[in-house]
């Protein structure tokens, strides 16, 4: 690792001020200053020099790690809660039971208690390539090509990619923000705004080194979520190679708002491990309206969300990835079953008896 200067915030416009200004289109390998606040993810980029920031400045202290009812009957997640407490918060728990899931699927006990919301919206892929720093990679160096492509993609994406990056988002919560259209508030020295979580990571195109829409000196400051939490019928489910610690194969957030009558109103549906960002076809969620909730329909709105999906790989070899596309459409029927029946996660982390995280 290389030497760097620490720069802890007392306020949030001492930490905007020490950022460089309103940069989008640097390399986030060679941007000179990064914000800090759990550390869980940047300082192991720092240490395999997959990241080199000349600066840190720690945000850590800043006053967003409240969680608290929003206007309207949402919820606010500071940006700096910790994932530990957000999945255990009762306002999450009792009203958004599949987020809690999708914290609880992700990482282990000692790292939730650490990593910050705003955090696990930033962390990066886990590519191979990418943390190695002797092989090329677009994402940690634009330009220098893509092994992974031909090489071990078991992991990788098999929807949205370019020929310049394969690489998957790897995050669990971020996979049922994405189900339940959080809104995203940052802050900058031009003013606040907010970004549509779909809106707010990036698929690789041409530049696979932004994995998000922010400038260099934004900062996330809490997450909105929408009053409707798809309590009664909301799951989580995570396909992985072991049952924790490890990253999802293909993950599938899923809400159904089902009427009297049994019939589908709304359907939201975000799939994980599979693309650059969390993957979602309003389509496929649209055509689920009036429905009867049945595996046949749910088959169908997983053909329209795998639409184009495509491995890679050298085929049949160890790397190969194109399992996944029947992996993600049997995930996809299997966890909206879930939501209609009311079963919330195939990992029981919410279940009684379990030994539960730490809540700072």
């Amino acid at each position: 690792m290389r030497g760097f200067d620490y720069v802890p915030a007392t306020d949030i416009g001492m930490a905007l001020a020490t950022m460089p200004q309103g940069m989008h289109h640097a390399s986030e390998r060679a941007l000179p200053a990064k914000f800090i606040a759990g550390g869980t993810n940047l300082i192991d980029l720092m240490k395999e020099s997959v990241m080199r920031p000349r600066r840190l400045v720690d945000v850590g202290r800043l006053p967003f790690a409240g969680i608290e009812e929003a206007e309207g009957g949402g919820v606010r997640l500071g940006a700096l809660a910790r994932n530990a407490a957000t999945a255990h918060h009762p306002l999450v728990r009792e009203r958004y039971p599949l987020l809690a899931a999708a914290i609880l699927a992700g990482a282990s006990p000692q790292i939730r208690n650490m990593a910050t919301n705003g955090g696990n919206l930033m962390q990066r892929t886990r590519c191979h390539y990418f943390y190695d720093v002797a092989v090329p990679c677009n994402k940690r160096e634009p330009g220098t090509g893509c092994p992974a492509r031909d090489g071990l993609a078991r992991q990788l994406a098999i929807l949205g990619t370019s020929d310049q990056c394969i690489a998957t988002h790897p995050s669990d919560m971020c996979v049922a923000l994405a189900a339940l259209e959080a809104v995203v508030h940052v802050r900058s020295p031009r003013g606040e705004r907010t970004v549509p979580f779909s809106d707010f990571h990036r698929l690789p195109g041409s530049e696979p080194d932004r994995d998000t829409v922010l400038a260099s000196d934004e900062l996330i400051t809490h997450i909105a979520l929408p009053a409707q939490g798809f309590a009664q019928h909301g799951a989580y489910l995570k396909v992985r190679d072991r049952a924790s610690y490890a990253f999802a194969l293909v993950s599938v957030a899923a809400g159904l708002d089902l009427g009297g009558d049994g019939r589908i109103r709304a359907a939201r549906i975000a799939v994980g491990g599979v693309a650059h960002k969390p993957w979602r076809v309003p389509e496929a969620e649209e055509a689920l309206a009036g429905r009867e909730p049945t595996a046949e329909a749910f088959a169908q709105a997983a053909e329209r969300l795998l639409q184009g999906a495509r491995g890679h790989g050298a085929p049949g070899g160890p790397g190969d990835n194109r399992f996944k596309i029947e992996l993600a459409r049997r995930a996809i029927v299997r966890a909206l079953e879930m939501a209609r029946d009311g079963e919330l996660t195939n990992t029981g982390e919410l279940g009684a008896g379990h030994v539960q995280d730490a809540q700072p």
